[in-house]
């Protein structure tokens, strides 16, 4: 691949693109998406009723109107249709989960020079929503992220046979929904932190799959998992340990599993000299500022460590250039 050239342009506009995140994140923290598809304000309606400064409110509503995620007449700002489809909590397609939890990213992001100094991560502080909103922002974003592709991965993994699915760190349920939906005599347990449980009974309940699902609250990192399925899926978790923490899990996974279970780890899957995919190496940079000893892995380094707990038949089933490689192993 030919370098690429670089001007003093690019290099400076790549520094500016914090500007358009920064304000759409601000913007989501605040709601003003919601309040706007509510009914058009003005500036001093809006800050009235959000609570902030008119001011501030007045160039911040300017921005995204410049951004043409409002538009403004006759001193009036609304929302556009498609903004308010996916910015309005009252729509159900809506990512604010997603842009919520990118903003929390960002607030680490900024601190990277400091984390590569001292190797351990960003200083973490709550959003302006609170803690509580942010953990319930991070679950929600998962479903953001992996509900729009989660039917076309489970049928990467056909022909598929399970009869008891054991989804660790299960998140609000997409992956358990997904899979109970394509194998219908199956059921599941959900495995994930006593906070995360709630949200995932709430939105397996509404999928009308609650009679086939046990949870388990518990930390995977001091807990043992339940036992006596034949399927689990370890779905975005890899990367948030070091390759130790991975063996340890990998090992308690294999104890939990079936006589020939078999795991399917969905994450990202690095080139030999994790330079490339070049989302995986951005992407080690996120857990570089936030996690203790997470990063991106190669298939010799998962099959190695799988191998090393107890596994056998590591294969690559499904490359990917971001988070949607496939390795399935068997106990």
């Amino acid at each position: 691949m030919m370098a690429k050239q670089w001007t003093a342009d690019e290099v400076l506009n790549t520094v500016r693109a914090f500007q358009p995140a920064c304000i759409l994140a601000a913007a989501a923290d605040l709601d003003i998406f919601t309040a706007l598809n509510a009914e058009p304000m003005t500036a001093e309606s809006l800050s009235a009723k959000i609570g902030t400064d008119l001011r501030a409110t007045t160039i911040l509503l300017d921005a995204l109107v410049a951004l043409q995620f409002l538009t403004k007449q006759a001193g009036r700002y609304h929302i556009t249709s498609d903004a308010a489809e996916l910015l309005a909590e009252t729509s159900p397609a809506n990512v604010l989960p997603g842009v919520r939890h990118l903003a929390n990213c960002l607030s680490r992001w900024v601190q990277l020079a400091g984390v590569v100094q001292t190797g351990g991560p960003a200083e973490r502080a709550p959003s302006i929503r609170g803690q509580a909103a942010d953990e319930a922002a991070f679950i929600q974003a998962m479903n953001n992220f992996s509900g729009p592709i989660a039917v076309g991965i489970v049928a990467k993994l056909q022909p598929l046979s399970f009869s008891h699915l054991l989804d660790i760190g299960g998140a609000s349920g997409t992956w358990t929904i997904e899979f109970l939906r394509a194998i219908p005599d199956a059921r599941a347990t959900l495995f994930d932190l006593p906070s995360v449980i709630p949200l995932a009974e709430q939105r397996i309940a509404a999928a009308g799959l609650a009679d086939r699902v046990t949870f388990c609250a518990g930390d995977y990192t001091v807990d043992e998992l339940p036992s006596g399925a034949d399927f689990a899926w370890l779905s975005a978790i890899a990367h948030q340990e070091s390759r130790d923490q991975n063996r340890a899990l990998y090992a308690k996974i294999c104890a939990a599993l079936q006589d020939d279970g078999v795991l399917v780890i969905r994450d990202v899957v690095m080139d030999p000299d994790h330079t490339s995919p070049p989302a995986g190496a951005l992407f080690a940079v996120n857990m570089l500022v936030g996690t203790e000893s997470g990063g991106t892995y190669t298939f010799d380094e998962y099959k190695e460590d799988l191998s090393h707990a107890g596994f056998t038949n590591v294969e690559l089933i499904h490359r990917d250039e971001a988070m949607n490689s496939l390795i399935r192993a068997k106990k």
